[in-house]
Order: C-alpha cells, then structure tokens, then sequence
C-alpha cells in the first residue's frame, strides 16, 4: 500500500469519517458525520487517482473495472477498520469511494434497538428484513444482531455478502462468510446452496432481483432465520416492494408465503446528533396474526395504522421515533423533519408539544 493510500485511511479512522471520496480534479475528501469535508492537501491529478486505485484493487477488480467500468471489494486496513471500496470510471478517469467499516461491532442496546426486535432475531424461523436507503447503516445493525445471536447461541450462521464487510470471528455460533463473485457467483445460488449447510441462520446481503427473493422466502419457510435488506424507507413500503416485484399471477401466492415467513421489518434511518456523531432511527413492524391477515388479503395499506397500535408488541412508526428524537433534544427539528414519511403531520405535532398540547397516544404512555 502507498504511504498516501496509508495516511489517508489513518486519518479517516482516527476522525471517525464515515467515507472517503477519490476524485480528480480535488483533494480527497471525507464524510464526517455526514457532510462533505475537503482536506488541504494537492489537488488529485489523473495518475494520482490510477495509482492509489492500483495499489490497493486486487487484480480481479482492475481487470472487471476495465471491462465494466466499476468494481466493488472489501480489504482490511490492519487491525484498525476493513474498507468497503468502490472504484469506478467517470469521465475517462479513476475515482474511489471507501467506506470505512468499524472493527468494533455496537450491541442491539447501544445501537437503540428495541427488545422486540433481540425477540424476533431469537425465533426459529422467519425472514426479517432490515431496510432504508443507503448509508443509512443497515450493515451495522445486521452485524450487531449476527454478533449478538453468535454471543448468544450455538448456530450455524452464513452470511452471503458483496462484499464481506464486518468479519465475524467464532464465538459461540460456527460462521461461514460467503463473498458474491469470489466464493459463490450469485445471491440466489448461494442461499440454495445454504439450504445444504445445515444452517440455523442465513444473512443476505441484499435481496436485490426476483430470484434471490424468492429463495429467501423459501429458506425461511424451511426452518432458517433468514436477514435480508432492501433499500426501502418504511416497513408497509418494503411488503409492497416485495410482492410487487413478482409478476401479477404469482403476488396471491406470495402475499400467502410473505404473511406466514414473514417475521417483522425494521426500517432504519441516519441522523445527526446535536451533541455531535449520529443517530438512527427505526421504525418497527412485528408480524402479528392480525398483520399477517392484512398481508394475505392484500390490506398493506393498512398496516401503518396497524402499526401505531401494536406499541405493545414493541411496534413504532418512523415518524414517532424521530418525534422521540426531537423531544429528547437528541436531534434537530430540521432533521427530523428532513427524514420524516409525513412532515406536515410531524411538524404539527412538534408545534402543539412546544405550546403543551400533548396527544392521547402519549398521554396513555405517560400514564403507562
């Protein structure tokens, strides 16, 4: 590795930056809680950007980004943090983007997950699905609740990943870590082939086609706990997004299969904390009988509301979350908004809080 490509990940690690962006034509340039920081050092030129690509891309990944005009790989940076890298062509030169992987995984707690969802990760089968857009830290939480479950269980668990991003060691779980494109050439392939592993938990990286939807909901109504993520930003919107993405004469069966594989979904999103770093917020849906009935019966729309009142079985909406970040003084109130599903609404009920007007929902939880 060049002494450059070496300073640079150094510096990133140490000041807790999320990305590091390769352009010509600027200096690198880091994302520090989520915005945009130049560094004061040169301005990047044509070679500069070919030779940091060079020294630190497997020779796979120069020769796909030749073909294909991009590649993506994960290396490991020492014992300090691993690299999710994607190196692609724009304008005819090199340009990089490495996210930085922290080597230390965050407990479910003190990533803010609630204990419905440690409930969910605990049952012995079903597909969960973690979703929002991307860098919204969907990655974190997966490895936060695989390294849970490997704290916590004996199990078989295989993760299928492009790329492997955190490493998992053996704990007291046994872990095989599949990367797409170097141990196993599809998604789909791998999780077929999974069902032959004996696992007691599959990780998807990502459902992303048809097909490797499809074997995922299969998996999971063979007895496996499987993970999976999409890029949607709300739990009723990922049930949609699932069975929309099967042809007209096959969403009846489907949405038969979703309601009874599928456990619950956590949709997740990143904001800026006042105090500085950042924060996620999650909006929660928990499968219950009555939920799944909506699903079956092709009654999505209705499970926002389903949602707001199944607070017991540790159900929230997004917009309640970011509500509780606001109230908390944890987060602005242009942020909130900024991510809020329906920001009238949210803005109003900030408004009525500030003049004392509180709600029936949390006057029942202050009495609670």
């Amino acid at each position: 590795m060049s002494v450059l490509i070496d300073k640079l990940l150094q510096a990133c690690v140490k000041q807790g930056a999320s990305d590091i962006h390769i352009v010509v034509g600027q200096p690198p340039v880091f994302r520090l809680h989520g915005r945009m920081r130049k560094l004061e050092t040169k301005v990047l030129e044509p070679d500069d950007t070919m030779a940091l690509m060079k020294s630190i891309a497997p020779e796979r990944c120069q020769r796909e980004l030749q073909e294909s005009g991009s590649s993506d790989f994960g290396f490991a940076f020492g014992d300090m943090a691993r690299f999710r890298v994607s190196i692609f062509k724009q304008r005819g030169f090199i340009s990089m983007v490495l996210r930085q992987i922290p080597n230390d995984k965050l407990t479910p707690e003190q990533l803010g997950l609630n204990q419905a969802v440690i409930d969910m990760v605990q049952r012995p089968r079903g597909l969960i699905l973690v979703t929002g857009p991307t860098g919204s830290g969907k990655s974190t939480t997966l490895a936060s609740l695989v390294n849970f479950l490997n704290e916590v269980h004996d199990h078989h668990i295989i993760t299928i990943e492009d790329p492997i991003e955190f490493y998992h060691d053996h704990i007291r779980s046994t872990i095989n870590q599949r990367e797409v494109g170097v141990d196993v050439p599809s998604f789909a392939e791998a999780i077929r082939r999974a069902l032959r592993q004996d696992p007691d938990v599959i990780l998807v990286g990502e459902l992303r086609d048809l097909e490797t939807i499809s074997a995922a909901i299969t998996a999971a109504e063979t007895g496996h706990v499987v993970f999976g993520t999409l890029h949607t930003n709300s739990a009723q919107g990922t049930v949609n997004r699932i069975i929309d993405a099967f042809p007209g004469n096959l969403q009846d069966q489907i949405r038969t299969q979703l309601s009874t594989a599928l456990i619950g979904v956590v949709a997740q999103t990143l904001l800026p904390k006042i105090s500085g770093g950042r924060v996620a917020a999650y909006e929660v849906l928990v499968v219950t009988p009555g939920i799944a009935n909506l699903i079956r019966e092709n009654k999505t729309f209705r499970i926002n509301s389903a949602i707001q009142t199944g607070a017991k079985y540790g159900m929230i909406l997004m917009d309640d979350a970011l509500f509780h970040l606001w109230r908390s003084d944890t987060c602005t109130i242009e942020e909130v908004l900024s991510k809020s599903h329906r920001p009238d609404d949210l803005a109003k009920r900030i408004v009525n809080a500030r003049r004392g007007i509180v709600d029936d929902a949390e006057e029942d939880e202050g009495n609670a």
